[in-house]
């Protein structure tokens, strides 16, 4: 605690806050009380109104009625910068990020130290920024450009940012979205020693073991309401996420066995060049085979090649790669992913909003995009035969949406990332590469598109997926490798795999490569 005054008194008030868009009660008549020094989680499905209630505490957005109060005196920010003055600060799940700016410019935008002579200090903020992210335990160069960062490196970047106001009180919304494992181990630890000097903290997540490891509190919201608060201790996850989705959600066991079919593809010592690196290779030597009706997990921390495996069966990497690839029995080298789309592979990115949406197209665009021929008519695009196009695989993969020309983003991540997936089904792919496609998206959504991936990959479907949740690998997945600087250092089946066993292959406590479960199937 910062002093026994500011402990009596709660860090945040807030009183029936209510804020409408066109069409859309976001927050109705919501109260909260947060106190100081304590982790709050605020938890809900998206939609629910949580981003929106930081937005106001953050100063981000007003209120249309309602009262809110920090550290008990009565507050009604006009902008984020009246309310860093007051201590607060927010860590949004979207990156903010200014791309081809340095780190230290990001880390310092709109509030850059000066010298003397009123210039921008770059090597004080370079020095600065080197600091905060030293307590996040990342090594990320303060003067590289943001642009280039890992989507895992630009989030420590946001935190770094928000660390640097020195606040009182830190929004984390949705703060390990985008981390491994390993990464989220280290903002745990830059927690503790916030915690510790007293600071409050409000965190959003949808992943229930982090709200029942870190939160003191628990806020359940709903459809913009308030359902309730608990003391983390008097309740469980499975309580919470009933409460989240006004329904049960029963985990998904992932344990009925499928049939394997044919092998449909063959990876043979894939080697990524990684020029002006030490380590020289983004992938070195990885060999395995994929077969249809199966579910290959990939593992592996940040930086361990998973992203960079997927690019590069997908076209969409450097190509000085090499080593073999074959599909469906036939060699593939593609150099660009339109050639992987024609030959029955399709991939969903781990950036959704960067690499995967198109805010500017509807859904019925969205999905269509890379099927437009089919919706053709005397050489124009036809509205009525796009919809038609489009309703099968909308249908198939539960996207809920108002209409098919209906704006993509107005709709929730987990159905974004439905409409993605049901773009590239319009392919008819052999191959579906998942890049961690549940990142960002509630518990409700993502327990719907386990369903989805797991009925794909019954009806034939090969799937090679990564993610940086373990239990979702374990879940999901018949076998699963697991990348280590690059190199394959373990296989495991179902029956075998475990967290602990995972995270010593991923950090470099190689298994052996060649047991049973192991070997590279033939």
């Amino acid at each position: 605690m910062k002093g026994t005054a500011l402990a009596a008194v709660p860090a945040i008030v807030m009183r029936g806050i209510t804020k409408r868009f066109p069409g859309v009660v976001a927050l109705d008549d919501v109260s909260l009380e947060v106190a100081a020094g304590e982790l709050h989680a605020i938890c809900g499905e998206n939609g629910a109104g949580k981003s929106t209630l930081m937005k106001i505490l953050s100063g981000v957005q007003r209120p249309d009625a309602g009262d809110l109060e920090v550290h008990g005196r009565p507050v009604r920010f006009r902008g984020t910068r009246e309310a860093e003055q007051a201590g607060i600060a927010i860590i949004h799940q979207e990156l903010a990020l200014v791309d081809d700016l340095p780190v230290a410019a990001n880390v310092f935008l709109g509030r850059e130290r000066r010298t003397a002579l009123g210039l921008v200090d770059d090597r004080a903020q370079a020095d600065e920024t080197a600091r905060l992210l030293a307590d996040l335990d990342c090594t990320v160069d303060p003067w590289a450009r943001t642009g280039g960062l890992r989507v895992g490196d630009q989030q420590l970047v946001e935190i770094a940012k928000a660390l640097s106001v020195n606040a009182s009180i830190v929004v984390m919304d949705e703060p390990t979205s985008a981390l491994t494992e390993a990464e989220s181990a280290r903002l745990e630890r830059t927690i503790a020693r916030l915690r510790a000097r007293g600071t409050t903290i409000l965190y959003i997540s949808h992943k229930m073991d982090e709200v029942f490891r870190l939160a003191d509190r628990i806020t359940v919201l709903r459809d913009g309401r308030h359902v309730r608060t608990v003391d983390r201790v008097a309740t469980t996850p499975r309580e919470v996420t009933g409460w989240m989705v006004g329904r049960d959600i029963a985990g998904h066991d992932g344990v009925r066995r499928r049939l394997r079919g044919d092998r449909v593809l063959e990876v043979r010592d894939l080697t990524l060049p990684w020029p002006g690196h030490a380590r020289g290779r983004r992938l070195d030597g990885v060999s395995f085979d994929l077969h249809a009706g199966e579910i290959l997990g990939v593992a592996g921390l940040m930086g361990a090649g998973r992203t960079e495996l997927l690019e590069t069966i997908f076209g969409a990497s450097d190509p000085t790669w090499t080593g073999s690839i074959r599909l469906a029995g036939r060699p593939v080298r593609f150099t660009h992913p339109s050639e992987a789309c024609r030959a029955g592979v399709a991939m969903v990115t781990e950036d959704r909003k960067r690499l995967g949406l198109f805010p500017d197209l509807d859904v019925a665009a969205n999905v269509s995009l890379c099927s437009l021929t089919k919706a053709l008519r005397n050489g124009l695009l036809s509205r009525s035969a796009e919809e038609h196009l489009v309703s099968g695989p909308i249908r198939a993969t539960g996207v809920k949406a108002p209409g098919p020309h209906a704006a993509v983003t107005g709709l929730s991540g987990g159905n974004q990332q439905k409409c993605i997936i049901g773009r590239w089904l319009l392919t008819e792919p052999r191959v579906l590469l998942l890049d961690d496609p549940t990142r960002g998206v509630d518990v409700g959504a993502k327990a719907e598109l386990y369903t989805l991936i797991d009925g794909l990959c019954r009806d034939g479907l090969a799937v090679l997926l990564t993610s940086s949740e373990l239990p979702e690998l374990l879940a999901l997945a018949d076998r699963i490798i697991v990348l280590s600087e690059g190199r394959l250092t373990a296989t495991f089946d179902r029956q075998e795999a475990n967290e602990q066993a995972i995270m010593e292959a991923a950090t470099g406590g190689a298994r052996r490569v060649d047991g049973p479960g192991a070997q590279v199937p033939t």
